[in-house]
């Protein structure tokens, strides 16, 4: 499975993208809603998931483009 892909804040300011393990930003951006369509788009590409957090660091929400292990059922 690829790197899933985390929306952190930036600690000189704004918000970045990161995968799992980086040291070093994929993308920077000045909002939150800017880094998660960066984020987004990665995640879509190598079937992943977007992790996206609070200024604290906690986990806000999580997204999954990938082979989900728990699919809706419908």
């Amino acid at each position: 499975m690829s790197k899933n892909q985390h929306v952190t804040p930036h600690p000189l300011g704004g918000w970045q993208v990161k995968g799992d393990n980086n040291s070093r930003a994929t993308a920077r951006t000045r909002t939150q809603g800017e880094a998660i369509k960066i984020a987004r788009d990665i995640a879509i590409n190598n079937r992943s998931e977007v992790v996206i957090h609070r200024t604290d660091g906690s986990i806000r929400d999580k997204n999954s483009y990938g082979n989900d292990p728990f699919p809706p059922k419908g």
